[in-house]
């Protein structure tokens, strides 16, 4: 099949696990005999047109005007990625099927849904609702309506996880049918050490702590919802049982100078290793000398990375939320505490450092679990079962012509309308 995919992020850019997500489906897709386009967003480092592991890349230029808002930049994104379709179109001609991935890039996935007359498939990665845990400001309102109208217009829906399935269905009153559910996956290759480098353990260890001390490691975007804030009221009663304990956190996002403060305030400062953005080398590397990898989210659709950790042979504590839940099994291959529990998260913590042929059983456990059931090679086959799935429905359906005279009938209009003029939010 010839998908036709959009995504506000591919790697090298990358804020999240979406780019990830979609280089490694892409990829995967490719793999098993399918053509791949995405159009994402570039900078003027970047080729706006290449190959990349089998997958086109299409890129945007960057935009010389700012918004008021990132509302506003990523309409922009939206008008730009028009371009770069339409030029792609005149290229190849005709697509099987599009391809979504969550709001951010909502209005091209519809133009050409319509323009093209082909079906939309829409995966939600996470909801506005979810992240901030309600609806309290209008630019929240809005990204939590283009969530809605994103299911309105897809054929099917698709979730990572049976947490996010329940979400979706009960937060844009989606029907069992249209909701499927595609775990993520890791590809072990991309958290293996580059052999062509030497790589000093010791040396390398003592950039972020000595030699004698443990590690504990978290790494991701530096968000509310990630619920490090947790982790730092944990330390206090980490150190006071183990003092030679380091915590090593990296990422960005806008929830940083909220941390550094709130160390500096429980007097934890020195122990804490804000790291900023790093290298996908680098986090391998820390992967190498961590003791335990934290992730103690309040919300969390899937968790790839404590994915990522475990193909790395590192042992876990996650929160009992979200897709987390569904795949860590309590002290069998991770460890899993209650959310906003710094005193479990600290107990936790502590018994994987202090017992380290637990934490290598552990971690052995979750490593299996990974290589048996969360390969982008089954991912990329579900998913491209879907595709055919959707195209033969829509193929046979009376839909398209319906369409193709751009009307909907009164029951589909009076729900756009009912949704987006008159629901309430709480």
């Amino acid at each position: 099949m010839k998908i036709l995919m959009f995504s506000w992020e591919y790697p090298p850019l990358s804020h999240g696990g979406l780019a990830r997500h979609v280089q490694d489906l892409s990829e995967a897709l490719v793999k098993q005999g399918h053509k791949i386009y995405v159009i994402t967003q570039g900078n003027a480092k970047m080729s706006e047109d290449d190959i990349v592991n089998g997958v086109r890349v299409i890129r945007t230029t960057p935009v010389t005007i700012s918004g008021n808002n990132f509302v506003d930049n990523i309409l922009h994104l939206n008008f730009q990625m028009t371009e770069k379709t339409i030029e792609l179109m005149e290229q190849i001609g005709d697509i099987d099927l599009i391809h979504g991935h969550d709001w951010l890039v909502f209005w091209v996935s519809k133009v050409f849904k319509h323009s093209l007359r082909k079906p939309l498939l829409y995966t939600i990665h996470a909801t506005e609702f979810g992240r901030n845990q309600g609806i309290y400001n209008n630019m929240q309102r809005y990204i939590n309506d283009l969530e809605w109208y994103a299911c309105f217009e897809a054929w099917k829906v698709v979730v990572c996880s049976r947490y996010m399935a329940n979400e979706a269905k009960n937060l844009f009153q989606l029907p069992d049918d249209k909701v499927a559910t595609i775990a993520n996956g890791v590809n072990e290759e991309n958290y293996l050490l580059d052999r062509n480098q030497s790589f000093d353990v010791d040396d390398f260890k003592n950039t972020y702590a000595s030699l004698n001390e443990n590690i504990v490691f978290y790494v991701g975007r530096i968000v509310r919802e990630k619920g490090i804030q947790v982790l730092l009221q944990s330390v206090p009663e980490i150190l006071s049982v183990e003092p030679s304990t380091k915590f090593v956190i990296a990422g960005k996002g806008p929830h940083l100078d909220n941390l550094k403060a709130q160390a500096d305030y429980l007097g934890i400062a020195d122990r804490i290793y804000f790291t900023g953005f790093i290298s996908d080398e680098e986090r391998n590397k820390l992967y190498q000398i961590a003791d335990v990898a934290v992730f103690p989210s309040i919300y969390e659709p899937f968790g790839i990375v404590a994915l990522e950790a475990m193909v790395t042979k590192t042992p876990v504590v996650v929160s009992n939320v979200g897709g987390m839940a569904e795949f860590v099994e309590d002290d069998k291959n991770g460890l899993m505490v209650n959310p906003n529990n710094p005193h479990q998260l600290a107990g936790a913590i502590l018994e994987l450092i202090r017992n380290k042929e637990k934490s290598k059983e552990i971690a052995a456990r979750g490593y299996r679990m990974v290589k048996e059931e969360y390969t982008w090679e089954e991912i990329a086959s579900k998913t491209a079962a879907l595709y055919e799935d959707v195209n033969f429905d829509y193929l046979k359906s009376d839909w398209n012509k319906k369409h193709t005279k751009g009307n909907m009938n009164n029951n589909e209009e009076s729900l756009l309308y009912r949704y987006t003029s008159q629901r309430k939010y709480s």
